[in-house]
């Protein structure tokens, strides 16, 4: 495995196979690799995207990467009855669980691993988040080395109307906010991480996905044409940023590998 054998790279040399669930065409698909790239203050060639649509990736290709990151998925949902779903789900399970594979999934990936970890997801449209919400870590958060330096509060960027109800056995729940119970979990005793939240979005960017999707959001009863409160209260997000290279920095310590 490619990442085991990576004992202290510099990080810029890090290679990161990005999962994306997004109709073709779609030009969030290009804004959001370039997002995680500059976050991660790497380099595009360095990130190579993989659709999800068209099936998940192969072991083989998985295991030339060293780290394997999953983005959100524009209208798509971990419930919906699309084949890929379903090959999406049992690769997290049988490829991403089974083998610990170095992962950071956001919105969609974290809701994909709860599925696929026998959890629960709803869809709770009432409750949505979509802008910047402060993010409070639990006892777990406190004692997790991504988490611990940013209690007990920070805030971050959200886009979903999904969100997990329960969290499978094995799974440690670190953060949650005042309208989703779950919003950052670990793999107990892996490399596997996720947030509902998007660290890879600052504020400029998720006002920009915000505005691609407005007209689906709206359908689903947040925002507004006029006098957004969305938009109104986006905020920076600076310390949810900081998780993905503090992620990789952490993985690059010889004791985690």
């Amino acid at each position: 495995m490619l990442w085991l054998a990576v004992m202290n790279p510099p990080r810029k040399r890090l290679s990161y196979l990005l999962l994306q669930a997004r109709d073709p065409g779609d030009p969030m698909a290009e804004h959001e690799h370039r997002c995680f790239v500059q976050t991660l203050e790497t380099t595009p060639d360095l990130v190579e995207t993989h659709d999800l649509i068209s099936g998940p990736p192969s072991w083989d290709k998985v295991r030339r990467y060293n780290v394997l990151l999953v983005g959100g998925s524009g209208e798509y949902s971990v419930l919906g009855k699309e084949r890929w779903v379903k090959e999406f789900l049992d690769f997290l399970s049988d490829v991403v669980v089974g083998h610990k594979v170095p992962t950071f999934a956001s919105c969609f990936g974290f809701q994909g691993l709860v599925m696929a970890g026998g959890g629960v997801v709803v869809k709770d449209e009432p409750n949505a988040e979509v802008g910047t919400f402060d993010v409070h870590i639990t006892d777990d958060g406190a004692k997790d080395p991504l988490l611990e330096d940013l209690v007990p509060n920070f805030k971050a960027q959200l886009g979903h109307t999904d969100r997990a109800d329960r969290l499978p056995t094995g799974m440690l729940h670190l953060a949650y906010t005042e309208r989703a119970p779950y919003q950052a979990i670990r793999i107990e005793d892996t490399q596997v991480v996720a947030t509902q939240f998007h660290p890879e979005l600052d504020r400029e960017a998720n006002t920009l996905r915000y505005m691609r999707y407005l007209e689906y959001y709206q359908k689903k009863g947040v925002g507004a044409h006029e006098d957004d409160p969305v938009l109104a209260a986006m905020d920076e997000s600076p310390h949810a940023s900081s998780l993905l290279q503090r992620y990789v920095e952490q993985l690059m310590e010889p004791h985690t590998l």
